[in-house]
């Protein structure tokens, strides 16, 4: 028989007899063929394992498990594996008949081949007849194998146990299926030969089927508890159905049967639920006594937590909860699981609608109702069960509940077209979730109606209007009955066409007045204030109590007229921006708004006819006589704005007393719903956020504060000097101007006066945000001081406070122990416990610190001799209280000892106090004293030595004793004994025995010193010896006789000492004692190592809550979001060079210390530092753990597992237990070990998001290994990622979506669930929907988001339980739902624009966020190491928002959501966590990019839009000037520079300057001339970089700041952050304007590489370059035009910032730019620069290879951008034809002529210009091929043509050569301009002449400009000091630190 002939099935046969016909062919017939091969592979077969990795998409979730056994086992039994990779072929071919699936065929020819191979080979080797009894045989012994050490917790058994089960399972599988087929019996269902056996089930955390009850983590009570309620079936009706189909079940297993949810989905959640109930019981119980089952207050707190929002949601809709419970306690227990359970079943399968929470509310209302219906059993009204309206089909829930409502969110989401279409023509998720927000969405029905106009997502049709929210309700009753047509409430409307709803309550319009709107109330005080103080200012006021003069009140109160035009444009805004949410908005919020826009208009009528008709018309009445009010006056004007003001009356009242707001907007009451209807939109977010009146008085008093200092200085130095300019130039008559003047009958040079006005008002609303700065650095600065901010900052700090460290750290890390007696004294038990606990805590905290410095030792930050210097001695006499510091505190202290000793003239007690001055020194004497006793004592065993060195020993103790030390003994001889023990104990650590005769010389020269040279009077000991030796031997001489005697003997002496690890670690400790000098103090001399050691001393000393034990801590997990960041650096990535240097180089030269600290821990021989020795895995490792890898941040993670590991062996064990040590206990004690590992995993976990690692699986990607590594090297790591593969229904290949969790199980992924998704689920931004895809995997009550850039250290994660005890914090009102941690940036070490990356964002993540949190109450979410409530943001929408575009900084979307949701978020800087930033420009300005164009996109949302409109007066400012208000003030500020130059320049070029300041000399009117040039105000923007001063002051004291400061100025850290300005502003208000918002890559590699020039001309050309030229030509314009009448020094001074922002915006990107001025970068840059210019773009062509392709990318957001931004776009492009208007009037030609024809001759002139270019560009299209010559010709005709004409106008009208270059200057930006209109109206004229004519125009002004700014630096690569200055500048750190950067920029390296 053939081997083809058994294993092909080529006949299509049915699913039943599949296996049957294949395997009876095999197993029943006998083989007799010869064995042929027997002699090849004889019984030790050992053919090449068959991969079982890369597998077809469509099969490896069936088939991956046999293969992966099949090569397990192939060693020990090759027929079974060969039977296992049978059965896999036979499930493939069943899978996939026809091999239509990707990579099916190649695979199934692949197994084939293989199986052919193996077949005659793998028959010989069975042991038994047949291959059934073969596999019973391999299957009982795994299977024995588990029965008997099924309970066995050690490390070995525990391994192999993994292993066998999951062989075990796989067989019993494989073994089912063969013995049916042979037996010929009928196979059961697909499902039921697929299940895998009881033997191994895949679990993540618990193992709740039967083969694990016997691990750890089962045996814990509280899971044990919590596994038995879930378990408790007991009552629920369909058990016997469901038995009949699970023979196990639980109430999980229930809800799955009634509601058809999916395996997957259920295994996770039900742990999930199981862990969550430990948790919290495990806490419940430790308040209440101890219950032996699971207690009613965990699950309340569950219930609480889990449908707080679901029952106001149902509050706010006025629908009664779904949530019923009966009075049974019993049976309300399992009532309350089962409904956590449908929740989290609901929440776990709902995919993308998880970004829906309301959606969520409305999906479990109804599930809630029919569960409840089926528990109590209700009928309908025909007499039928009330069952599910989707039935329990596989997968219903599914199909039928989140596949219709993920449709509409899919198609809805690509109508935006990746974020380009107009946020009004599309839904996001907001606007489908804000449908639940109203009693309409119940129209929906349940069943779903998916008629409904919900589903409709085509917009062609007008959004209808919503009736009357009484309209359209249903009442509860129709919600509970079941209607006829089997819908819950559901309203049918047949016939009705379906029409779409459109936006609902907010429509996200571009707009900058969306500013306006978002923060109306702020803008109106700015404007109105401005409005009073030029009022009062006109005034001449002189006292502030002059405002109280009853004209000048009118006067001023005259703003009130202001006020309520502003109030019309709001309403009016509102009504225009809101007008495409119509459909959704019920009527009486459309009344509402236009009776607001009617109220303000009737105001703004009443109010300026009052004040114009009463104005001087007051009513007078007199006070009593003496009163302070004396006669006041009023007029009916006065009445009307009283009354006005009485609407704000409320508004005052309720910001007084939050707590009736707050009642007031969540009340459902009439009175308050009536009350809030008019003041605020009754939406179901952003009710009741009132913080508490402490809260309120304090950010109250900030803003106070801060606003009198603001308007003061307005006032003095900005408003009032320039009222007095402003009437002189209002009396001054200019007649004469110098061009022709457009308006000559504006009166009172109202020009000048808006040109001089508008540039310092515009100061005026952007300088609050630089007072915001100067406030944020006080108040900051002193909050720090208060909480102990940079307390330990240096090593001689920590060594002064080291003392106190073991009572700070027993103060916030050592539970607290409860006291079993109650009654005590007051301070008895006090005391009792403090001793208690100090001993104890003294212990743990020497264990602890030697952890750390264990870890910081395996990072390589120190050498093994400083971790020497580092560690504590951990001995039994800790337990006494007795502790011998760290070396490195006693670093030379034993050397000052002798030096005062040695000398010291004066009594013991004097020496004594001298020495005990030094506590160090003191400790440090007494320990070397007694170290040399004990090791005298086992050094010495001879009986007489030792009996004389315990006499000598007596003799000096006895001197001491009676305080006649110095008296007895002469202390001179210290030096000499001192060097003596240093001989003595480096020859005890050597150990060799050769030289015991050294040591015996040694002892003998220590006796000599002692006894002779320091005993005065001679040792007692030795005299009565030598009485001895005399009465004896009668000799005279006795030392001749005794000393040499002594040590003579060679067993004298134990040499070498017994190998006894304390007794080593002491004489080391010892020597160091002795020989450690000053270099001591610099331990450890590793920067980061400092810093990170000084922070952990300092955060003891914060305010920390206390640790509870980590049985009793709150749960938490990590997730981490992966798309195609580093994993691990490869070998190949190690050794590539970019530009001549590795990245193994690289890190060795910036890394040198740790490089040379990792060879010594590796024990590398090498100096050379090649790297030749160092195995490969040691060397990606290392380098990978200092870039920005994924490797990094989990090893940072990972620590927290170590720590809790730590903590929790700590809580459990005795001090016996302490004393051995955890790392020997941990290694020697299995038990202990697996509960630790129990306890860490009840309490961790980390998931790793890895989107893309299915895909990268099938192909073989190395990154997929990584992952794999990873999990292997940290088994408790999770991997999630989203599977694609494509699955054929009904003949139809059709692509399905899975969610994955795997983990590592015997060195390969294991799936653990796997859960179906409606559909892919990237609908929106990338990063949060990757993360809400793995967020159903995390465990806990907390989730810590972090990025993929972040790393941890283990000191940190030692802080992780007093951090999370800050959620059972409760500050203020609401309870903390985000905690807020600092951030480290580690990459700041080497080059300048890294340190000032690293100083800005560390100002930012320290001071920043510390005055955000507190005073200010308006800390966000920043994408920062923040913790989440994790239940609170689950039922909330989840950690992000995913929406396209809008939501592009989606982290911080997180913290607007919670706060609008009455959440509260908080800051805690005790504890930090690593993070990477960009450290090139390019890498910066991209990230600055991003951000900017985020906070465009937020500007423009409806959270912010909210928040502004939510929060009270002070917190609204706060929430403005930390969020969007920093971006708009920038661009603010660069607005204020071109208003000032383009006023500047109109005032010049018209005439009216000079006119004025003639007239001004004239008249001698000085002030003139200070009003003109008022714009050169001091530049105050440096005053923003105050809170950074501010906190490097804080954290490394003030004189460092300083010189930090004065640094990183001449590094030129002033151009950086102008730079960085010209960023934010540029896309930011492009964004705004156009739109185009998109994520860009930034990459976090490390770059110190020379970028292109064609590089940063394509990235700054339109954000930098463009403007800075416009600058430049604005100055040069104005500077020629004003010679004549004004100082060169008045032009310096109004003008010197704008050329340092010019030039700054222009250059900066190649100073920054590493080999910048090299010669030959700058020859290689411009042969690609010309490359790139001339290259003709098209298609596929990128544009980093063409000038083209590069342009039609950068207008890529015009494209898009709708009519208003392209009409702004085209207004702004006119600003351009300023230049040419007032220009040509100045032309020596134009001969003082001003009429308006020279203005459209120069026109003429333009025209021809255009007209000879494209004349020439014709001519080379139909000359330059055929007729060269002439066409050479005619351009040489053209030019003598032009020429001819310049000289004929120089000769006949004057044309002079200043002409020349004034009409270059006029004509230029004309060009550009026309350039950019033809840009805008693109649509219009694309495919014409005219668009190809802009294209040619725009390459040749780019190649101009490209050639303006190459040729400088060309220039400059000529001078040699010109680059090394650069690198100096650019690398001062590096050079600081005497790092190699010289060879990096060469490009030199060390090939492998």
């Amino acid at each position: 028989m053939s081997s083809s002939s058994e294993i092909v099935v080529a006949e299509p046969f049915d699913q039943s007899g599949a296996s049957s016909s294949s395997y009876s062919r095999e197993y029943i017939s006998n083989d007799t063929r010869p064995f042929t091969r027997s002699i090849t592979y004889g019984r030790h077969y050992a053919a090449e394992p068959f991969d079982s990795e890369k597998l077809p998409v469509t099969l490896v979730s069936e088939i991956q498990r046999f293969l992966r056994v099949a090569n397990l086992i192939e060693f020990e039994n090759p027929r079974v594996a060969y039977i296992c990779r049978f059965h896999a072929f036979e499930v493939a071919h069943n899978l996939d008949r026809n091999s239509s699936g990707r990579g099916v065929r190649q695979f199934k020819t692949s197994l084939l081949q293989r199986l052919e191979q193996d077949e005659e080979v793998t028959i010989r080797t069975r042991k038994e007849k047949s291959d059934i009894r073969e596999l019973k045989r391999v299957f009982k012994y795994y299977k024995d194998y588990i029965i008997e050490h099924g309970g066995d917790c050690s490390l070995e058994h525990r391994q192999r146990l993994i292993k066998y089960r999951a062989i075990a399972s796989v067989l019993r599988e494989v073994l089912d299926t063969v013995t049916n087929a042979a037996d010929s019996q009928a196979v059961a269902d697909g499902d039921s030969i697929r299940a895998k056996s009881d033997f191994y089930v895949p679990y993540n955390i618990l193992p709740l089927d039967q083969g694990g009850v016997h691990q750890a983590i089962m045996q814990l009570p509280e899971i044990k508890f919590s596994v038995a309620v879930i378990r408790n079936v007991r009552g629920l009706p369909f058990i016997e159905d469901l038995k009949r189909r699970v023979a196990h079940i639980d109430l999980f297993d229930w809800l799955q049967f009634c509601f058809g949810f999916q395996k997957g989905n259920i295994s996770n959640q039900r742990e999930h639920l199981i862990l969550l109930l430990a948790n919290t019981h495990i806490r419940q119980s430790n308040k209440q006594a101890h219950t032996p089952k699971l207690g009613d207050g965990a699950l309340d707190d569950l219930m609480k937590k889990f449908f707080k929002n679901y029952t106001e949601w149902c509050k706010y809709l006025e629908r009664k909860s779904n949530i019923r419970l009966p009075y049974l306690k019993q049976e309300a227990q399992q009532y309350k699981l089962l409904y956590i359970g449908l929740y989290l079943l609901i929440w776990g399968e709902a995919a993308n609608l998880r970004f829906m929470p309301e959606c969520l509310c409305y999906i479990f209302h109804h599930m809630a109702y029919e569960l409840h219906s089926m528990l109590i059993d209700a009928v309908n009204m025909t007499g039928e069960k009330l069952m599910p309206a989707y039935g329990g089909e596989s997968e219903s829930f599914l199909n039928k509940i989140v596949s219709p409502i993920y449709k509409v969110i899919q198609e809805e989401a690509m109508k935006s077209k990746n974020g380009t279409t107009d946020h009004s023509k599309w839904r996001n998720y907001d606007d489908l979730n804000e449908y639940f927000w109203s009693p309409e969405c119940f129209q929906i029905g349940w069943p779903m109606r998916e008629d409904h106009d919900f589903f409709c997502v085509n917009n062609t049709g007008e959004p209808i209007l919503r009736k009357d929210k009484g309209s359209t309700e249903t009442t509860e009753e129709d919600n509970c009955e079941e209607n006829e047509d089997g819908g819950m409430g559901a309203v049918t409307d047949e016939g009705r066409k379906q029409k779409w709803l459109g936006k609902t309550n907010f429509v996200e319009v571009r707009s900058f007045w969306q500013i306006f709107r978002s923060f109306d109330r702020m803008w109106s005080f700015l404007i109105l204030s401005l409005q009073a103080m030029i009022m009062m200012a006109s005034n001449d006021m002189e006292s502030p109590l002059q405002v109280f003069d009853t004209k000048i009140l009118e006067d001023i109160m005259s703003i009130f007229i202001t006020s309520a035009a502003l109030k019309l444009i709001q309403a009016v805004l509102d009504i225009a921006f809101t007008w495409n949410a119509r459909g959704t908005m019920n009527s009486s919020q459309m009344k509402k708004k236009v009776l607001k826009m009617v109220v303000a208009g009737i105001w703004i009528i009443i109010l300026p006819i009052l004040y114009s008709s009463s104005s001087k018309r007051y009513k007078c009445y007199s006070s009593e006589y003496g009163s302070w009010l004396g006669e006041w006056c009023y007029s009916p004007y006065m009445v009307a704005v009283a009354i006005y003001l009485l609407t704000n009356a409320l508004d005052m009242i309720l910001f007084l007393v939050p707590a009736i707001g707050r009642y007031i907007e969540t009340s459902n009451f009439r009175i308050c719903t009536v009350l809030s209807w008019w003041t605020q939109p009754r939406l179901y977010v952003g009710r009741g956020m009132q913080e508490s009146q402490l809260s309120i008085l304090k950010y109250t008093l900030f803003w106070v504060l801060l606003l009198l200092s603001k308007f003061s200085f307005s006032y003095n130095f900005e408003i009032k000097p320039l009222i007095a300019p402003t009437r002189q130039i209002m009396k001054i008559g200019v007649k004469d101007y110098e061009w022709h003047e457009l308006f000559p009958r504006v009166k009172s040079n109202a020009g000048a006066i808006i040109a001089i006005w508008t540039p310092i008002i515009m100061v005026y609303f952007m300088d609050i945000q630089i007072w915001y700065s100067v406030f944020c650095a006080i108040f900051g600065g002193f909050y720090g001081v208060l909480h102990h901010i940079g307390e330990i900052r240096t090593l001689g700090m920590l060594r002064s406070k080291f003392q106190a460290l073991p009572a700070a750290f027993n103060h916030c890390f050592i539970p607290p122990v409860k006291s079993k007696s109650s009654r005590m004294g007051l301070f008895n038990g006090r005391f009792k416990k403090a001793s208690h606990t100090e001993k104890n805590g003294l212990v743990k905290f020497v264990l602890v610190w030697n952890q750390i410095i264990s870890r910081i030792r395996e990072e390589d930050l120190m050498s093994n001799k400083e971790v020497d210097l580092m560690k504590i001695p951990f001995s039994p006499e800790l337990l006494s209280g007795k502790i011998r510091w760290p070396v490195f505190l006693l670093a030379n202290k034993v050397s000052v000892a002798l030096s005062i000793a040695k000398d010291f003239v004066g009594k013991d007690a004097n020496l004594l106090r001298k020495i005990r001055k030094d506590d160090y020194m003191y400790m440090s004497v007494m320990e070397c004293y007694e170290s040399l006793k004990n090791i005298l004592e086992i050094l010495v065993v001879g009986d007489l030595e030792r009996r004389i060195i315990s006499g000598i020993v007596d003799e000096i103790e006895e001197s001491i004793g009676r305080s006649s030390f110095l008296e007895d003994l002469k202390m001179s001889a210290l030096p000499c004994l001192h060097a003596k023990l240093i001989e003595m104990v480096e020859l005890l650590v050597e150990g060799d025995e050769d030289h015991h005769v050294k040591v015996v010389k040694v002892l003998q020269d220590i006796l000599e010193i002692v006894t002779n040279d320091m005993m005065l009077k001679g040792s007692r000991t030795l005299n009565a010896l030598n009485a001895d030796r005399e009465i004896e031997a009668g000799s005279a001489e006795l030392f001749s006789h005794v000393v040499p005697e002594l040590f003579a003997s060679k067993h004298s002496i134990h040499f070498p000492l017994p190998d006894s690890n304390p007794l080593n670690e002491q004489i080391k400790r010892f020597l160091m004692l002795l020989t450690i000098k000053d270099t001591a103090l610099d331990i450890p001399s590793n920067l980061e190592a400092r810093r990170r050691i000084s922070f952990f001393a300092t955060s003891l000393f914060m305010d920390i809550p206390t640790a509870p034990k980590v049985r009793n801590m709150l749960s938490f997990s990590v997730l981490t979001p992966h798309y195609l960041e580093e994993v691990t650096f490869s070998t190949k990535e190690l050794h590539s060079s970019q530009e001549g240097v590795s990245i193994s180089f690289y890190m060795q030269r910036i890394y040198p210390d740790e490089w040379k600290n990792f060879l010594e821990r590796i024990g590398s021989e090498n100096s050379d530092n090649t790297g030749d020795d160092i195995k490969e895995e040691d060397l990606r490792n290392w380098a990978s753990y200092r870039g920005q890898t994924l490797s990094r941040t989990v090893r940072g993670m990972m620590y927290y597992r170590q720590a809790l590991k730590l903590q929790a062996f700590l809580d459990m064990a005795e001090d016996d237990d302490i004393i051995q040590g955890y790392d020997a206990i941990e290694r020697g004690n299995d038990t202990l070990s697996v509960q630790l590992d129990a306890l860490a995993d009840l309490k961790f976990t980390h998931v790793i998001s890895c989107q893309l690692f299915g895909s990268q699986k099938s192909t073989g990607h190395p990154q997929a290994q990584d992952i794999l590594d990873l999990m292997i090297k940290y088994p408790s790591l999770r991997v999630a990622y989203v599977e694609e593969k494509e699955e054929i229904m009904s003949n139809k290949t059709q692509k399905v979506y899975s969610s994955i969790l795997v983990k590592a199980v015997n060195g390969f992924d294991q799936e653990i669930y796997r859960i179906k998704l409606p559909g892919p689920p990237n609908i929106g931004e990338g990063k949060p929907e990757n993360q809400n895809h793995a967020i159903i995997f995390t465990r806990g009550e907390a989730l810590q988001a972090i990025d993929m850039n972040q790393d941890n250290y283990m000191e940190e994660a030692f802080k992780m339980r007093n951090v999370l005890q800050e959620f059972l914090r409760h500050q203020g009102t609401h309870r903390p739902t985000i905690l807020g941690m600092r951030e480290h940036i580690f990459t700041g070490s080497v080059s300048s624009l890294a340190w000032f990356m690293s100083y800005q964002e560390t100002s930012f993540v320290t001071i920043g966020q510390r005055i955000l949190a507190n005073p200010l109450r308006v800390r966000f979410h920043y994408g920062h190491p923040d913790l989440f409530d994790r239940v609170f943001h689950l039922t909330r929408g989840g950690i992000s928002k995913a929406s396209k575009t809008i939501n592009l900084s989606e982290d911080v979307f997180a913290g607007y959501n919670t706060t609008l949701r009455r959440g509260y978020v908080t800051y805690h800087e005790y504890m930090q966590v690593g993070k990477g930033r960009d450290v090139g420009l390019n890498q910066i300005s991209k990230f600055e990019a991003k951000v900017a164009n985020g906070n465009s996109e937020q500007t423009i949302s409806r959270d912010i839009y909210r928040l502004g409109r939510r929060f009270d007066f002070f917190r609204m400012l706060s929430c403005y000037f930390t969020t969007t208000g920093f971006y708009f003030s920038s661009l603010i500020s660069v607005i204020g520079i071109y208003v000032f130059l383009y006023g500047q320049l109109y005032l010049v070029l018209s005439g009216l300057e000079k006119a004025i300041l003639l007239e001004a000399k004239i008249q001698n009117i000085q002030s003139l001339e200070t009003a003109l040039a008022s714009q050169s105000f001091i530049q105050l923007g440096l005053l923003t970089g105050l809170p950074m001063v501010m906190e490097i002051g804080l954290q490394k004291g003030f004189l460092t700041a300083l010189k930090d400061f004065v640094l990183m100025q001449l590094q030129l850290a002033a151009v950086f952050f102008t730079f960085n300005l010209g960023t934010k502003s540029h896309y930011y208000g492009r964004t705004i304007l156009h739109g185009g918002a998109k994520y860009r890559p930034t990459g976090r590699k490390f770059v110190v590489f020379h970028s292109s020039f064609t590089e940063n001309y394509r990235l700054y050309s339109r954000s930098h370059f463009m403007k800075g030229f416009e600058l430049l030509l604005l100055l040069v314009v104005y500077d020629l035009f004003r010679k004549s009448y004004r100082s060169s020094m008045a032009y310096v001074l109004i003008t010197y910032a704008v050329w340092f922002l010019s030039l700054t915006w222009l250059f900066a990107p190649f100073l920054f730019n590493p080999s910048g001025f090299e010669w030959g970068k700058i020859v290689d840059d411009w042969k690609d620069w010309n490359k790139w210019i001339k290259q003709q773009g098209g298609m596929g062509i990128q544009q980093d290879k063409s000038w083209q392709s590069w342009w039609y990318d950068e207008q890529a957001h015009l494209r898009h951008s709708g009519l208003c931004s392209r009409l702004i776009e085209i207004l702004l492009s006119l600003r351009f034809f300023l230049y040419q208007y007032g220009l040509v009037y100045h032309l020596d030609i134009s001969g003082q002529n001003k009429n308006f024809i020279v203005y459209l001759l120069s026109w003429v002139v333009i025209i021809v210009i255009f007209l000879l270019i494209k004349g020439v560009k014709v001519g080379r299209y139909y000359l330059s091929d055929n007729h060269q010559l002439a066409f050479r010709l005619s351009k040489v005709l053209l030019f003598l043509g032009v020429v001819g004409t310049i000289m004929a106008l120089s000769f006949v009208c004057k044309l002079s050569l200043m002409d020349l270059i004034v009409c270059c200057l006029a004509f230029l930006p004309t060009g550009w301009g026309l350039i950019l209109i033809g840009q805008a109206v693109r649509p219009k004229i694309e495919g014409t002449a005219l668009w190809q004519f802009t294209r040619l125009f725009a390459q040749a002004y780019d190649y101009g400009m490209g050639i303006i700014l190459f040729a400088p630096i060309a220039c400059l690569a000529w001078l040699p000091i010109i680059s090394a200055f650069q690198t100096r500048f650019l690398f001062n750190e590096a050079f600081s630190r005497r790092l190699q950067i010289q060879p990096i920029l060469a490009g030199k390296k060390h090939r492998k």
